[in-house]
């Protein structure tokens, strides 16, 4: 990153993209196109960005899972949305610790695989099977009044 940069540039210069930035609600987002979640995670390291958050969506019907990807650049919230047609995903726990138990809570809780991890066992839930969606639960409950 030069000095003249603004973070959005070198994020923009570093992952190889030309793609515009859509400022939503004070979020910076990204399409991340043909990269990789674990080469998102390399260079916002490189970058020295702090994550903060993984939030996950069911998408309706048979449209798979939205995972978007947050992280902090001096000052500037960003957002990496990824699309999901199954149920897997690369873990970036080992480039980056604070993922543990957002990955954990979302495998618990919409069953997610995040490759390359292992897990221990459930804690959201003890005793429970993994992959309990809470939007199913809450539609399900409403169909039953």
């Amino acid at each position: 990153m030069t000095a003249t940069m603004t973070p959005l540039e070198a994020i923009s210069e570093k992952l190889h993209t030309k793609e515009p930035w859509v400022d939503t609600g004070g979020v910076h987002w990204l399409s991340p196109g043909d990269l990789k979640v674990r080469e998102l995670a390399k260079a916002m390291n490189e970058l020295h960005a702090r994550f903060i958050t993984i939030t996950a969506y069911q998408l309706p019907g048979e449209q798979g899972f939205r995972m978007e990807y947050h992280w902090d650049l001096n000052g500037y919230l960003l957002g990496f949305p990824f699309l999901l047609a199954g149920t897997s995903i690369e873990s970036i726990y080992d480039l980056c610790e604070a993922v543990d138990w957002i990955e954990r809570e979302i495998h618990e809780g919409f069953g997610i695989s995040f490759s390359g991890r292992a897990y221990e066992p459930l804690l959201l839930r003890q005793g429970d099977t993994m992959g309990v969606n809470l939007r199913d639960a809450v539609a399900a409950s409403k169909e039953t009044k």
